[in-house]
C-alpha cells in the first residue's frame, strides 16, 4: 500500500501545485478601447460663390434678367438692374441693334458682404450709375480681355472717374475701378453678341465714393468793352493878367509919341 500511497500524495502535491500556479497568473487584460474620434469641422465658407453651370442660349428675344434669374446666386443685381430699367435699355439694344454687351454681374454673396442698408443709402442716380458701371458697350470674349485696351469704356461714361483696367495673366481676368480688385470667377451666359460674367465683388466707381473735383471757376463774359468814362473836366486856370496894365500903359503912351510926331512933321513942312 506504500507504493500507491506515495503515489497519491505525489499526485495530490502536483495537482496543488498547478493550481497555486493557475491562480498566481494574472488575468488577461481587456482589449483596449479606440478613442472617440473628434468630428472633423468643414472648413468656413468661402465668401465667393462657385460659377453656376452656364446658361444655354435659348431661340427668341434675348432677356438679360432672365439669363441672370436662371442662372441662379444673381437676384440682387437682376433687382437691381430691374429697378433702374437698364435691363429694359439693354434688351432693346440687344434686340434691335447689332451692338455687343458685356455684362460683369456680382453675386449675391458680393452684395451681402456690404455694409448693411449699403444700397438704400445710394440715390436712384447713383444706383443706376452703379448698374451702368458694370456693363461694357461692346462684346468682349474671355480670349478678347488679353487685348483689351486700358481705360476700359463702361455705359457710366466715358471719363477716367467711370472707367476700368483690366490685367491678365493667361487665363486669369483681373477687373480694377481704382477702389475694387476683383476678378472674373465664371462666366454665366455668351453668344455672339453678348457676355456676362461673374464676379465676386461689386465694382465701386470713384465718381460715386470719392469727393467729385471742384468746378472750375467761370470764364468772364465776352461782351462788348465798356467805353471809358468821360475824364471831369478840370476847371479852367484864370490867366495871368497881372502885367496888362503896364503893357497897356506902353502902348497908350508908343500911340501918343507917334501922333506927337507925325503933328510935329505936318507944322514944320
Amino acid at each position: 500500500m506504500r507504493p500507491q500511497s506515495f503515489i497519491l500524495a505525489l499526485s495530490l502535491i502536483f495537482f496543488f501545485l498547478h493550481c497555486t500556479k493557475t491562480l498566481c497568473q494574472s488575468p488577461a487584460a481587456a482589449p483596449a478601447m479606440a478613442p472617440p474620434k473628434t468630428p472633423v469641422k468643414a472648413p468656413p465658407a468661402d465668401s465667393s460663390q462657385a460659377p453656376s453651370a452656364q446658361v444655354a442660349t435659348s431661340p427668341g428675344p434675348v432677356d438679360v434678367n432672365k439669363i441672370l434669374q436662371k442662372a441662379g446666386h444673381f437676384t440682387v443685381f437682376a433687382r437691381l438692374m430691374q429697378a433702374t430699367t437698364e435691363d429694359t435699355e439693354l434688351n432693346k439694344e440687344l434686340n434691335t441693334t447689332n451692338n455687343g454687351i458685356t455684362i460683369l454681374a456680382p453675386t449675391d454673396n458680393a452684395f451681402s458682404s456690404l455694409k448693411a442698408g449699403f444700397l438704400n443709402s445710394l440715390s436712384d442716380e447713383d444706383k443706376t450709375e452703379l448698374v451702368k458701371f458694370h456693363v461694357l458697350p461692346a462684346f468682349i470674349s474671355t480670349s478678347q480681355f488679353q487685348t483689351v485696351s486700358n481705360p476700359v469704356r463702361t455705359q457710366a461714361g466715358t471719363g477716367p472717374r467711370v472707367t476700368l483696367n483690366v490685367t491678365t495673366t493667361g487665363n486669369f481676368v483681373n477687373i480694377s475701378s481704382g477702389l475694387t480688385n476683383t476678378s472674373i470667377s465664371g462666366t454665366v451666359y455668351t453668344d455672339s453678341q453678348l457676355a456676362i460674367y461673374q464676379l465676386d465683388k461689386v465694382l465701386f466707381p470713384l465718381d460715386i465714393f470719392t469727393p467729385k473735383p471742384p468746378a472750375p471757376a467761370p470764364e468772364p463774359a465776352l461782351g462788348k468793352p465798356r467805353k471809358a468814362a468821360p475824364d471831369a473836366e478840370s476847371p479852367t486856370a484864370p490867366k495871368d493878367i497881372s502885367g496888362a496894365p503896364a503893357l497897356l500903359f506902353l502902348h497908350n503912351n508908343a500911340l501918343l509919341l507917334a501922333v506927337s510926331c507925325a503933328f510935329g512933321a505936318i507944322i514944320h513942312s
